[in-house]
């Protein structure tokens, strides 16, 4: 039997669904995943102490877990460093645009039941979710709040979830949602709202991933473009920040006063979205709402703008209204398709609106991801020992576990600081 199938005296009977097609037709390719899985896993050395730990005390020993994170090589390492830490473990993709058929075919070749392919469609993305969760998880590591939801519309395959792991702002408001309703059948750790997460993964990382891979995507200079962000949370704030550094003029557009105010003070214009678009020469969604950048501001785009996505789901921009307005769409890149307008106007829509740090790059650098996935693997253990501590609602990381990475990030980079100095007595003798 392979590892996750046959009986399991423990925990009941489970069946996994043979991998997709792809996985099994491009075994020569894991050679090459391999070698990504490797560069990171030199890269991540937070992830790497966890692995040898998990690998002597084998914490999450009879446990099943399924992992749901774009599919590159950072999120291959954390899967296997859940497998050192005794869990049985599944994967699938989060987004079509970010699965590496290569890494799959190595996870794949590891003996870890792999459902992702790159490319597919929604409806193919869901059913090799459902193949995943087939796998009647204990433990679930979520991007988005895919897999939450789906387990709450198939509620037989939670039967045996002690709770789940949420890694972005748009997932972690899915699962609020469900907590404010009552709906919510199981703990869920808030991933993304740990220090460690939103300042280091959704600023520096965001912030340098996106620029990159809208550089090499379009062999076009920043310095000296308009760049309009629109939405100025965590993400936002990276990409303005690196924009700027790159020497382009920044535009911020937001609807929060209070974050359009700070855009403000931190030195840039802002300005409502249709007046911003006049002037963009490159305009970036970051809000995690859909819809934000709709047929309207197609019409005040100047020619040859570009538009980008860094948000979680390419609903930001209006894909169907932009493709609906165009009169001639063509391939002009790779991941670079130009619209044509009626007045003649080229608007040019990069990696199809999907997240264009992985659609067209690869992803936030590994020693980023290294902070965020040692949260991820630290709230799983903590799940998997503290789980009937938890109510059936959302949670915030346990302070000591953000220190802890904090602690092993400035080790890594070789920093040390101060300690706090002793509280003095206040008061003196009677």
């Amino acid at each position: 039997m392979s590892e996750g199938q046959g009986a399991d005296a423990a925990t009941g009977t489970v069946a996994a669904p043979d991998p997709p097609a792809n996985v099994l037709r491009a075994p020569e390719r894991a050679v090459e995943g391999r070698e990504r899985i490797e560069w990171v896993r030199r890269n991540m050395p937070i992830l790497a102490s966890l692995e040898d730990r998990f690998a002597e005390e084998r914490p999450l020993a009879g446990l099943r877990v399924t992992v749901s994170v774009h599919l590159e090589a950072k999120t291959a390492y954390l899967a296997l460093v859940l497998r050192a830490a005794g869990a049985r473990v599944s994967v699938c993709g989060s987004n079509p645009e970010s699965t590496r058929d290569e890494v799959a075919a190595a996870l794949a070749a590891e003996g870890l039941h792999v459902y992702a392919e790159r490319g597919v469609d929604d409806a193919r993305l869901r059913t090799n979710m459902l193949r995943a969760l087939a796998f009647r998880p204990h433990l679930v590591v979520d991007d988005g709040g895919d897999l939450v939801e789906l387990l709450h519309e198939q509620p037989e395959l939670a039967a045996a979830m002690l709770g789940a792991c949420e890694e972005t702002t748009t997932g972690v408001a899915r699962a609020r949602a469900r907590a404010a309703s009552g709906s919510l059948r199981f703990p869920v750790l808030l991933i993304n709202d740990a220090r460690c997460k939103y300042l280091f993964d959704n600023v520096h990382g965001t912030g340098q991933s996106v620029w990159d891979a809208i550089m090499r995507t379009t062999n076009l200079t920043i310095a000296g473009k308009t760049v309009v962000v629109v939405g100025f949370g965590w993400c936002g704030q990276g990409c303005a920040l690196r924009a700027a550094g790159l020497g382009a003029r920044v535009v911020v557009c937001e609807i929060d006063p209070v974050k359009a105010a700070d855009a403000a003070l931190r030195g840039y214009t802002v300005k409502p979205l249709l007046a911003a678009c006049e002037e963009a020469d490159l305009l970036l969604t970051a809000t995690g709402v859909a819809g934000t950048v709709g047929d309207a501001a197609f019409t005040r785009l100047r020619d040859g703008a570009l538009l980008a996505n860094a948000g979680h789901f390419w609903t930001e921009i209006d894909r169907r209204a932009l493709f609906a307005r165009a009169v001639e769409r063509r391939r002009l890149r790779e991941q670079v398709e130009g619209l044509r307008m009626a007045d003649g106007r080229w608007l040019h829509l990069l990696g199809n609106g999907e997240i264009v740090n992985i659609a067209c790059g690869d992803g936030h650098p590994a020693e980023i991801m290294d902070t965020s996935f040692a949260l991820q693997a630290l709230s799983v253990e903590h799940l998997a020992r503290h789980h009937g501590e938890l109510s059936a609602t959302t949670h915030p990381v346990p302070e000591e576990i953000d220190l802890q990475v904090a602690r092993a990030k400035l080790a890594a980079m070789r920093i040390e600081i101060d300690s706090p100095a002793p509280t003095a007595a206040v008061g003196g003798a009677g």
